[in-house]
């Protein structure tokens, strides 16, 4: 039919179109479901396998022995010595037995007996130095955190300086104890030392230079040095809670008519309260048991205002060389303390609850 149609175009004097071409129809491939992606993507049996071999591969004694040097260090540094130290206050570890302090003669509880006497000397001194703790720890523990909490309310808000204001607050908490408290001895010197020449000399407060290693105000010298250390701490503690405190709670506040006072009663406080029940128990504990402060300020001859109990049973174990009896003290320090902290975490524990 083609022939006869060019014939005809050929007649006509017409050229004949070219004949058309058949297009290839290529049939489309179905689209994947989403049941069959998910499928394909999850991985099979086979997967499953080698993962499962890899996890079986894996030691399950591992984790073992990534804790095995904290434990061994925890045991040497703090279990062993605690042990230790519980069964020399059953013995009678004086210095006659310390050559061979194994054959130290069994004695039960009586160093328990002599250290709770009250009318004994030792049973007295340790009452004394007791009461002395106590008040020093109340004293520390307020002034380190009221003048912590006043720095960071202070510093809350931003303002030129107030970085470099507290890279200055917090130097007492990052210098070496012993360079701090030393410096501090200096200075409290009757004769040649900055407080009484700055207080007497200078302001004129008072007519003669009073002594503040020795006598009554050796309290009040150990309770500002202690405070001088602590307050760092407190104030870096209490700024690092506050950045959690929401700004729009103080907008709200202000808006309602609150002043900085009613704020920070209303506001700061409450969101600081889980932040102060870890802070005020740490810093008891750290000025219940304070040890460097009163040993490089005073010496190993205290006065009776700075007896510290933890200095008061080091000069019963290391100057009467009585082991046993310092032991003693120790133990009931530490149940002291155990007591103390239940106590109040069972008082904070209760009052959030009830909130």
């Amino acid at each position: 039919m083609s022939s006869s149609t060019s014939d005809a175009a050929d007649r006509d004097g017409v050229a004949a179109p070219p004949p058309a071409r058949t297009a290839a129809i290529r049939p489309r491939r179905p689209e994947r479901s989403a049941a069959a992606a998910g499928s394909a993507e999850r991985p099979g049996p086979g997967r499953g396998r080698i993962a499962a071999a890899r996890g079986a591969r894996r030691p399950r004694w591992l984790p073992y022995l990534l804790l095995a040097p904290a434990i061994l260090f925890e045991l040497l540094i703090h279990i062993v010595p605690m042990v230790v130290g519980v069964w020399m206050s059953f013995v009678q570890l004086t210095k006659f037995f310390i050559a061979n302090w194994s054959e130290a003669p069994w004695v039960g509880l009586r160093n328990y007996r002599i250290a709770v006497d009250v009318n004994g000397v030792i049973g007295k001194g340790l009452l004394q130095s007791f009461l002395i703790t106590v008040g020093f720890s109340l004293a520390t523990v307020a002034l380190s955190w009221g003048l912590g909490m006043a720095a960071a309310v202070a510093l809350q808000r931003p303002f030129g300086g107030r970085n470099v204001v507290r890279t200055l607050f917090l130097i007492p908490y990052a210098l070496p104890a012993y360079a701090g408290i030393i410096t501090w001895n200096f200075m409290l010197q009757r004769d040649s030392g900055m407080v009484n020449h700055v207080l007497v000399d200078q302001l004129g407060l008072a007519s003669d230079r009073p002594f503040w290693l020795i006598g009554g105000n050796a309290f009040t010298s150990i309770v500002t040095v202690a405070t001088w250390r602590l307050w760092p701490f407190a104030f870096l503690t209490l700024m690092a809670g506050m950045q959690s405190i929401p700004g729009d709670v103080y907008e709200a506040s202000a808006v309602d008519g609150a002043g900085p006072l009613r704020q920070w009663r209303s506001v700061t406080l409450p969101f600081l309260r889980p932040v102060n029940m870890v802070l005020v128990l740490v810093l008891f504990l750290w000025t219940f048991a304070d040890f460097n402060t009163p040993f490089v300020l005073f010496g190993t001859a205290q006065p009776p205002a700075g007896d510290l109990i933890s200095f008061h049973i080091y000069n019963a174990s290391f100057l009467t060389w009585n082991f046993g009896s310092g032991a003693a003290m120790s133990v009931l320090l530490l149940l002291f303390l155990l007591v103390v902290t239940g106590a109040y975490l069972l008082l904070t524990n209760r009052r959030s609850d009830n909130a």
